[in-house]
């Protein structure tokens, strides 16, 4: 009962974890115990927390980082989102049925992490923590399916007004590497010479004297985000890309 009164009734977070690897955007799923049935990672909001304190522990508590780039994008509060019975059932074994919330609202977050700075960690509910491609994971529980759709179309749009890559892009990077991580967002590609043109323009990248030796491309220079000038230009308003 303790335990049970230190939660807010009936409000959730769930987390759509995003990161960047081989040219494929991936997404943070948990399979809960003893089963093949996989969810996002989330959870109730403690009395004790604001909403974003929730998201911020429950981030940490699968990635093991701290400092996370999270955006808050919809409220999800129908009367009816998934079929409770369905879900007590498949995790009777787990939960006792009489314990779920009626209705639930959940408020998602989705967060840009640096892939290779992340553990996955599995909670006390689930056996697996690991990355998906964004464009091949299995149907989830609850309403979780309909949350990556539209975490994702909230990411495409912010793509038009600030520059992820510094979230999802391990430094220093080449600007062929940074423009395959918009197209792999956009589900499309784009011309080589206007992406560098307009990232350029927007003066908040530092290139490097050195260059990337190997791969596909022909020894490209190395780029970093310049942090006081992104920040400037964040608060401005002016890192318009697209």
């Amino acid at each position: 009962m303790k335990e049970a009164t230190a939660l807010i009734p009936q409000l959730t977070v769930d987390c759509i974890i995003l990161g960047f690897h081989d040219n494929q955007l991936r997404v943070l799923l948990l399979r809960w115990k003893d089963t093949s049935f996989w969810s996002l990672p989330g959870g109730p909001v403690r009395q004790t927390e604001s909403v974003d304190a929730a998201a911020t522990r429950i981030l940490r508590e699968r990635t093991g980082l701290g400092a996370i780039y999270l955006q808050q994008f919809r409220v999800f509060g129908d009367e009816v989102r998934y079929s409770l019975e369905e879900v007590q059932e498949k995790l009777k074994h787990i939960f006792d049925p009489a314990i779920w919330y009626k209705r639930a609202i959940s408020i998602g977050y989705y967060a840009l992490v640096d892939y290779s700075k992340v553990t996955p960690l599995p909670d006390a509910y689930t056996d697996e923590c690991r990355w998906w491609d964004i464009r091949d994971f299995p149907t989830l529980l609850f309403d979780h399916n309909h949350m990556v759709k539209l975490a994702l179309e909230a990411l495409r749009q912010q793509l038009s007004w600030q520059p992820v890559g510094n979230n999802l892009l391990p430094e220093p990077f080449t600007l062929p590497e940074l423009q395959r991580l918009y197209e792999t967002i956009l589900g499309r590609s784009m011309d080589p010479r206007n992406f560098q043109r307009k990232m350029l323009s927007l003066g908040i990248l530092e290139r490097l004297e050195t260059k990337r030796r190997g791969g596909a491309f022909r020894s490209p220079y190395l780029y970093r985000f310049i942090p006081e000038k992104y920040e400037a230009a964040l608060k401005e308003g002016n890192l318009m890309i697209l």
